[in-house]
């Protein structure tokens, strides 16, 4: 019981620090959130955010996050990538939400295959050099502040975070889809979508 006492506030830690990281909305969250909506390959898409994640919070409490530091070209590679990645789907997302045909959510309507939505987040998350930053860099830091003894606990809690925020994105979306059954709220959610892709892929041209 004193040694489950001792742990919990490390796990909350970073159950905390790990959820206020990844609840923000960005590309990978909005890809999750349409994909829930429409009910497409929501498990794999949830299963693969979530391992990422547990990857890169893995590799920035074992100490990759210093290689990421003394190597800052790695990260320009990376950011010039995702934003051509970013803008270029921010203009899908435009042209959907300009193309009536390609809103509705049923059998006949536009479906993205498992290949594309596979490679498409995994593109998301990866090629943000901001997860190297967030969760590589600073959330490893604050993990191996606790200690030897403690940062896996820390790391635990903040993987714990990304499982439940994913599950709930992804399979609670479904909730939503009364009102995503008129064509003009698909309008504003892909236009929503293409605003954020194409500010964040912006933005990384133009901030370092």
């Amino acid at each position: 019981m004193d040694a489950l006492t001792l742990a919990f506030p490390v796990l909350a830690a970073g159950f905390g620090l790990g959820l206020s990281l990844i609840v923000a909305i960005g590309a990978q969250n909005a890809f999750v959130l349409r994909q829930g909506i429409r009910r497409e390959h929501v498990l794999p898409i949830v299963l693969i955010c979530a391992l990422s994640d547990a990857v890169l919070i893995l590799l920035g409490i074992s100490g990759i996050g210093f290689v990421i530091e003394r190597f800052p070209v790695a990260l320009t590679v990376i950011r010039f990538a995702g934003a051509a990645f970013l803008i270029g789907y921010g203009l899908l997302a435009a042209r959907r939400a300009f193309t009536a045909g390609s809103l509705e959510v049923t059998p006949g309507g536009e479906r993205l295959s498992l290949r594309t939505a596979i490679l498409t987040v995994l593109a998301l998350t990866w090629l943000n050099p901001h997860v190297y930053l967030d969760t590589v860099l600073l959330l490893g830091s604050i993990a191996n502040s606790h200690g030897d003894d403690r940062r896996w606990l820390f790391g635990v809690g903040a993987v714990l975070a990304s499982v439940v925020w994913f599950a709930v994105l992804g399979f609670g979306a479904r909730l939503l889809g009364p009102l995503f059954s008129k064509r003009v709220s698909w309008r504003i959610l892909d236009a929503a979508i293409a605003v954020t892709m194409l500010a964040l892929g912006i933005r990384l041209l133009l901030v370092p």
